[in-house]
């Protein structure tokens, strides 16, 4: 076995573009959230283009990009995911809008049962309660998608246990 891994990934953030911290994973990467090979993390921009980020990642090595939730990136999902693709970079993304726009996988909250959660908490309302004293609720669905086409296309083969844990598979 040889020395601790670092891991290298491009991460798409909703800050000013610049290195933000680093970290070493030592011999395997199985629970890291980043791809790569050398500890950068690169950190997108506040731009409404992501026009930083996406320069900041496509003048580095990353091997991979994870893009967290942010209505920026939400509503410049077409261009992150043809970003990714032209840069042949495997993403992971926070909502299956972006693995329905060709992007690679998505992990986050359900927006199906977010919705329905939503319609509750209006029912509550309109019944009465006040908003200031109802909970706070996090997501407790989460949805993993993954795209086999763009696999294919990055030269990728995802592991049988993946694709048996998926919520849903495009082929």
């Amino acid at each position: 076995m040889t020395g601790p891994m670092v891991v290298k990934a491009g991460n798409a953030w909703r800050r000013v573009v610049s290195l933000q911290w680093t970290f070493h994973t030592g011999s395997t990467t199985a629970a890291s959230p980043a791809i790569g090979s050398n500890g950068i993390i690169y950190v997108g921009s506040t731009d409404s283009g992501a026009h930083g980020m996406l320069h900041a990642i496509g003048a580095s090595d990353a091997q991979g990009i994870i893009v967290t939730n942010t209505p920026c990136f939400a509503a410049n999902r077409a261009k992150l995911v043809q970003f990714a693709a032209s840069q042949h970079l495997p993403a992971m993304y926070f909502f299956k809008l972006f693995v329905d726009a060709g992007g690679l996988m998505s992990y986050g909250g359900s927006l199906g049962e977010s919705y329905r959660r939503a319609a509750t908490y209006v029912d509550k309302i309109l019944k009465g309660a006040k908003p200031a004293d109802l909970p706070v609720e996090r997501s407790t669905k989460f949805d993993l998608v993954i795209n086999l086409k763009t696999a294919q296309a990055l030269g990728l083969t995802m592991p049988p246990a993946l694709l048996k844990r998926a919520d849903e598979v495009i082929r």
